[in-house]
């Protein structure tokens, strides 16, 4: 048995979920491999060699891997599938992407969002928001999956000494090309990367409020910035800050949760944190059911609080 792991990069170096999905690959059995498609994407695949538990990179570099266009990253996966028994994406918007259609192309189900490996055919995803876990069983020769990033510790990114094999690309689909991105610019760290978090959430009242009290917090624990839908849906905060089932999943060191009640929907995003800390006024919120440590408290004179003390 031989993974496939599909790298994210940036053509220069790789992205941390590429490391976490190489752990789950590992666990599957057999070696584990990594396709690193892009364009001048040699140090991508330099840094993809030295991880550890990787056997083999395979470089493919031409102007149509560029962006990571899903149709010509699932022709170029589909070209070299019939050699490998798993190909393993992260869960992440650009994995979500390309899988089905390689899931497709093999007529295979794909498996998603795992959080364990039980067996090599045997895999655990949560469901329901995360109230129950499934174990999926797949009894296909090639196993499509998707790998939710915050269940598996990230492998080393040095160590490692794989070999590098270029191969030539397949051709251009034609069938989508690249117009342009708007790329957001902050000096924090990227929330689903970020060791800590503070999040907030409707109680805080306006979007002004919530940079008021959240951003020096934030800024003296050098943590990213996340929200509840219920204040991405208010306008309190962008969309890319939402931390949720349908936001961005996360699993911090330290996840600080101010004036969110801890719907379903939200803890679904952030209940794999390994220290979570909630301030609420409400003493029956449901975030205090998944805090390590709990303020019942006003907000708006716990936080300065406890930034003065920090």
């Amino acid at each position: 048995m031989t993974s496939l792991v599909i790298a994210e990069h940036d053509n220069a170096s790789i992205r941390p979920a590429t490391l976490n999905t190489v752990t789950a690959a590992s666990q599957c059995g057999g070696e584990v491999h990594v396709l690193v498609a892009g364009k001048d994407a040699a140090a991508a695949a330099q840094a993809a060699s030295q991880i550890a538990g990787v056997t083999k990179v395979i470089h493919v570099d031409g102007d149509h891997f560029a962006h990571g266009l899903a149709e010509n990253m699932a022709a170029q996966v589909i070209s070299i599938a019939s050699a490998y028994s798993h190909i393993l994406f992260p869960a992440t918007a650009s994995g979500k992407n390309i899988a089905p259609r390689v899931a497709a192309l093999l007529d295979v189900g794909q498996i998603s969002d795992i959080t364990k490996v039980d067996a090599a055919d045997t895999f655990e995803r949560p469901i329901y928001a995360g109230n129950a876990i499934a174990i999926v069983q797949s009894l296909d020769a090639i196993k499509v999956i998707t790998v939710r990033t915050t269940g598996f510790d990230a492998a080393a990114s040095t160590g490692g000494a794989a070999a590098i094999e270029t191969l030539a690309g397949v051709a251009d689909s034609g069938k989508s090309s690249f117009l342009g991105s708007e790329i957001a610019k902050s000096d924090r760290p990227e929330l689903t990367a970020a060791k800590i978090i503070v999040s907030g959430g409707r109680a805080l009242g306006s979007s002004e409020k919530f940079n008021e009290v959240l951003i020096p917090l934030a800024d003296k624990l050098g943590a990213a910035l996340g929200a509840s839908r219920a204040a991405v849906d208010a306008g309190y905060a962008p969309n890319d800050w939402q931390v949720g089932q349908t936001g961005k999943i996360v699993a911090p060191q330290l996840y600080v949760a101010v004036g969110i009640s801890g719907a379903i929907q939200h803890l679904a995003g952030m209940k794999d944190s390994k220290v979570i800390v909630a301030i609420n006024k409400d003493g029956e919120a449901p975030i205090f059911s998944v805090a390590d440590y709990g303020l019942e408290a006003d907000l708006f004179t716990a936080v300065p609080e406890l930034i003065a003390a920090l």
